[in-house]
């Protein structure tokens, strides 16, 4: 066995004992996605027994961490934006270059449970848990707040998530937008067969101003593993609470396979109620059916309706 091979195999070694520990530790807050690509994702809040604030924390252990390449993660939180999603990122990053070579999942977890527990009291504002804002106050376009923060906190991800660069990013579609009542709803496509993949899809997309600055960029995606005859999904609903469960619903109706859909939604200041649902859905249904994913005769109306 070569030295390479020797760190593979360390590496191997240290990233399943630290899943176990991890499982241990946090129990039902830590979730398997994807054993197999090292796909994993934690619940964190603020305090366990009455949470205010809580986020995903969700992570893709690539083959050569811990010993020479950091996890790729990604942040989920409607709540979460601008400086604060900055400040929370660059301490995640801090703590990887102070620690570079070790385990670094535990030190990431606490820190983002300290970070919950000094934002929960620093104010009623804060402390209360927004799923959505339609559940928070109404506001202007003018009061939307500076998303340009969140692209750099992005950036500042893709420089982490170097590791998946052998990826090759899958092309883009953009759909057709819905507008009611202020409110723009756009859809997005990629064919995907890995989650890298997916995750060069969304790094890619918030690259761009106007899709960084939605007030929601909700996905869900399904890959066939034909080696194993199973399937990989998962989805996202950016605080549009179960949103994209109803979606990932739909892609089961459809039998859809292999692709990506983000749908971002730009609030205008004019509550939708149940009405956001209805379009997000039809969104993602018409790029479906525009890219060739579905039957156009298939309507599934207990998802949409």
């Amino acid at each position: 066995m070569d030295a390479s091979e020797e760190r593979d195999d360390a590496d191997l070694r240290a990233q399943i004992e630290e899943i176990e520990a991890l499982s241990s530790i946090y129990a039902e807050e830590w979730c398997v996605i994807d054993e197999a690509a090292r796909v994993f994702c934690i619940r964190v809040s603020d305090d366990s027994q009455r949470p205010r604030l809580t986020l995903c924390l969700q992570i893709i252990l690539p083959p050569d961490y811990p010993s020479s390449a950091p996890p790729i993660y990604q942040i989920n939180a409607g709540w979460l934006r601008g400086a604060d999603r900055t400040t929370l990122s660059n301490s995640l990053e801090e703590l990887y270059v102070e620690n570079t070579g070790e385990s670094i999942l535990y030190l990431w977890v606490e820190k983002i449970r300290e970070f919950l527990a000094e934002k929960s009291q620093s104010g009623p504002e804060m402390g209360k848990t927004v799923t959505t804002e339609e559940e928070a106050h109404d506001y202007d376009e003018d009061d939307l707040p500076d998303y340009s923060m969140l692209k750099l906190a992005n950036q500042s991800a893709q420089l982490l998530s170097s590791a998946s660069g052998d990826e090759e990013l899958p092309l883009i579609k953009h759909g057709e937008t819905i507008t009611d009542r202020r409110s723009t709803f756009q859809p997005h496509l990629a064919a995907v067969v890995t989650p890298k993949q997916v995750q060069r899809v969304l790094n890619h997309l918030y690259e761009n101003k106007k899709i960084a600055s939605a007030t929601h960029n909700i996905y869900a995606y399904r890959i066939y593993c034909e080696d194993k005859n199973s399937f990989l999904q998962d989805c996202e609903d950016d605080g549009e609470t179960a949103n994209m469960a109803r979606l990932l619903t739909s892609f089961l109706i459809l039998d859809v396979r292999n692709v990506l859909v983000v749908v971002s939604r730009w609030y205008g200041g004019i509550l939708l109620g149940p009405d956001r649902f209805k379009h997000i859905n039809n969104c993602a249904r018409n790029i479906l059916i525009q890219e060739g994913y579905t039957d156009t005769s298939v309507r599934p109306k207990t998802v949409y309706e």
